[in-house]
Parts: structure tokens; C-alpha cells; sequence
């Protein structure tokens, strides 16, 4: 096509220069002004929960959560080994113990090995589960690519052995349920904490940025007050815990607004070629589309294919280099976070499904701006690569 179709780039069609121009004119670029209460009144009233607080990334999110959740060193922490290593380096932040549970086919945490492991590899006395002396204090889920995690089944977990719920919903903002228990509600609003990330590629973007929701505005004022250096007494500076510099600025915020008022637009965009993308892909046999959770409606936020091992042997570099000559950039979805040096050594518990897809999925490109004949042009290119690349007998 003579030009290259990236994989996730962000979409500025609104009023991003508007009000970011009107951020400066006022002066207020740093960790205080208007936009930031707007971003956050925004954001809360999208997901329909008490209050949010924004923050200089979907990582700093994160460890909040485990800072307000109470994670000390020595403590394990449940987390996924098929996502982005972020989700799992606060962890490491609070040296606490990360133990790796298996994903099932959404990519998100296997609910069933969850449940196995607190039961079959735990101790639970006094209402505090204990592994290999060690408490349980908390577990990561991540609502990987836009794909609810099966929440009901790990909150009934969470709930019997009193682990905190930490979601991971940096890649899931406008994903809901639309049956079930929880039906109505939002990715990162069913847990005890809800992160998000508005990284460049996400489905809405400040640049840098994040924010965070909790099960109380108390405890969202509080996970604010952590991210601007815990000062109890501003003026004299009288800080009476350790705080961080995690606030999200008005600058990025002012972008932020913006990206708001666009993203129900964004959702739609995703959907429609999401669909695109499955009437490319029906019946063909080396590679199949990855479908999202049922009772679900996703935000479907990146499109993944599944490579048929049995008759393609080349390696996910070979696929993605050959891609990238016609013009499409894809990536490999992620080496596992268990694999990672930090991280050799750690506990890891039926590691089954992470391993199996980690060596198949190939992301394709998924931009809101994705034209209907660029969707053709990659299914096309990617439909007759991996064809060629099929094992001879």
C-alpha cells in the first residue's frame, strides 16, 4: 500500500489542541488545575463510581493499589504470567512475593486454577490464607486486550479467603458486563481497586497517564493524596506517610478531556472493525481470530490471531519481519512475565494455556483509524503468508 499501517497509534480529532492551548494560557501545567477535576469527574461518571483519581500512569495505578491494599514485603501476590510486565513490577516495588496462576482462553486469569491453588496449595486460618508461611494478601487480574476476565468466579475466590482484587483494566476503559452477576458494570469497578492506563496506544491516550478507582471515595481521596506526596499540611509541608510523585498534569489531563468527549466514538470504531476483521478471517484455516468474552461487550481494544502450530513452524519474528515488508506492523503478544530475568525462579502454578498462546498470537494492526481497505490489505497479507508458510506434509 506504500505506506505503513502501524499497529496502535492515537487519534486526536477533537478538541485535544483546544483545550491543552487553553491548559497553558491559563499557566496551570503541572500537577494541579481544572482539567484534571474534569478528567477525573469524567471518567468516574463514564464508569459510574464514586470517584477517581489520575495519575502519571497505568504502573503508577497500580502500585497504589497495592500501597492502599495493605501488599508488605514477604507478602505473595497472585498475578497473570501472559500480560505486559508492568502488571507485575509493583508487585516487586512492595517486595512482595509474586506467584504466577495460569491464564484460560480469554488470555485473562484461569478462574478454576485460582480457585485450585488458594484451595489445594494454601492454608486458611483466622481469615488470612497463608502459602508456605507467607500471606496471600492480594491478586492482579488483567483484563488483557479488552477481554473481561470471568470476575464473578474470581471474586466468589477473593471473597471466601479475603484477598484484595486488583484490576488491571489499563487496556479495558469502556468494557462492561452485559449479563450475569455483574451485569452493567465496567472493567475496573468490580474489584477492590480499578486501574487504568492512557499509555499512546490505548483506546484513549494523555501521552503518559493513568488513573485509578476504588470501592470508596475515601479511599480514592486517599490513593490521591499517596500520588501527590502524601502532604498532610501543604503550606508548611508536614508529610505524615511515604507519598509519591504519581499525579497525572493538567496538560495531560487537558488531552485527557478531550479523548473522553471521544470515546464512545473510539468503542464503536473498535467494534465495527473488529467485525471487519472476523468476515476477513472466517474459514480460513492457519489462523483464526480471537473472539472476547460472551455477556461481555468489549471495547475490543487489539485484534489477535491465533497461528495454527501444527501446520506453521516459522518463528513469531519470522512472521511479524515478513509483515513488516508489506507494510503492517504486528506484534507478538508477550513474552511470558514468569520468563523475564526478574522474575526466573518465581513460583509458578499450571502453566498450561500462558505458554500454549504466548507461541501463537500475533496482534494486528487495530487503530481507530484503520480504514475498511487497509483491514482487507492486512487480512489479505497475513492470509496468504502464513498459507505459504505451511509445513510441506
Amino acid at each position: 500500500m506504500g505506506k505503513l499501517i502501524p499497529l496502535s497509534v492515537p487519534n486526536f480529532e477533537g478538541n485535544e489542541k483546544k483545550y491543552v492551548n487553553d491548559a497553558i494560557d491559563q499557566g496551570w501545567v503541572s500537577t494541579g488545575g481544572a482539567y484534571i477535576t474534569r478528567l477525573e469527574q469524567g471518567i468516574a461518571k463514564f464508569l459510574r463510581t464514586e470517584a477517581v483519581a489520575a495519575c502519571q500512569s497505568g504502573t503508577a495505578a497500580l502500585h497504589l493499589s497495592l500501597v492502599e491494599a495493605g501488599v508488605k514485603p514477604g507478602d505473595v501476590v497472585l498475578v497473570p504470567p501472559l500480560t505486559f510486565i508492568a502488571a507485575v513490577n509493583p508487585v516487586k516495588y512492595q517486595f512482595a512475593i509474586p506467584v504466577f496462576i495460569d491464564c484460560d482462553d480469554s488470555f485473562c486469569m484461569d478462574p478454576g486454577k485460582l480457585h485450585q491453588f488458594c484451595e489445594e496449595e494454601c492454608m486458611f486460618k483466622d481469615e488470612v490464607l497463608m502459602h508456605k508461611g507467607h500471606v496471600v494478601k492480594a491478586l492482579v487480574v488483567v483484563h488483557v486486550f479488552g477481554n473481561m476476565a470471568d470476575m464473578e468466579a474470581i471474586m466468589e475466590t477473593a471473597h471466601k479467603y479475603n484477598l484484595k482484587v486488583i484490576e488491571d483494566a489499563t487496556e479495558a476503559l469502556g468494557t462492561y458486563y452485559t449479563e450475569g452477576k455483574y451485569k452493567g458494570k465496567y472493567a475496573g469497578t468490580i474489584g477492590d481497586f480499578g486501574c487504568f492506563s492512557f499509555n499512546g496506544n490505548k483506546i484513549i491516550t494523555t501521552g503518559g497517564g493513568g488513573a485509578v478507582t476504588a470501592n470508596s471515595s475515601e479511599t480514592v481521596n486517599h490513593l490521591r493524596f499517596l500520588s501527590t506526596q502524601a502532604k498532610t499540611d501543604a503550606y508548611y509541608y508536614i508529610h505524615d506517610e511515604v507519598g509519591y510523585n504519581y499525579r497525572m498534569t493538567n496538560l495531560q489531563a487537558a488531552l485527557g478531556v478531550a479523548q473522553m468527549e471521544e470515546l464512545p466514538e473510539f468503542i464503536r470504531r473498535k467494534q465495527t472493525n473488529y467485525n471487519r476483521y472476523k468476515d476477513e478471517f472466517e474459514g480460513f484455516g492457519y489462523g483464526t481470530l480471537m473472539p472476547f468474552r460472551e455477556g461481555t461487550n468489549s471495547n475490543q481494544w487489539f485484534y489477535s490471531i491465533n497461528i495454527d502450530r501444527v501446520h506453521i513452524g516459522a518463528s513469531m519474528r519470522e512472521i511479524i519481519t515478513a509483515l513488516e515488508k508489506d507494510g503492517i506492523q504486528t506484534r507478538a503478544i508477550w513474552g511470558l512475565v514468569n520468563e523475564q530475568k526478574p522474575y526466573e525462579g518465581e513460583e509458578t502454578y499450571q502453566l498450561e494455556k500462558a505458554p500454549y498462546y504466548a507461541d501463537r498470537i500475533l496482534n494486528i494492526p487495530s487503530s481507530t483509524q484503520i480504514t475498511k481497505e487497509e483491514i482487507t490489505y492486512v487480512a489479505d497479507k497475513v492470509k496468504r503468508l502464513l498459507g505459504s508458510l505451511v509445513k510441506n506434509g
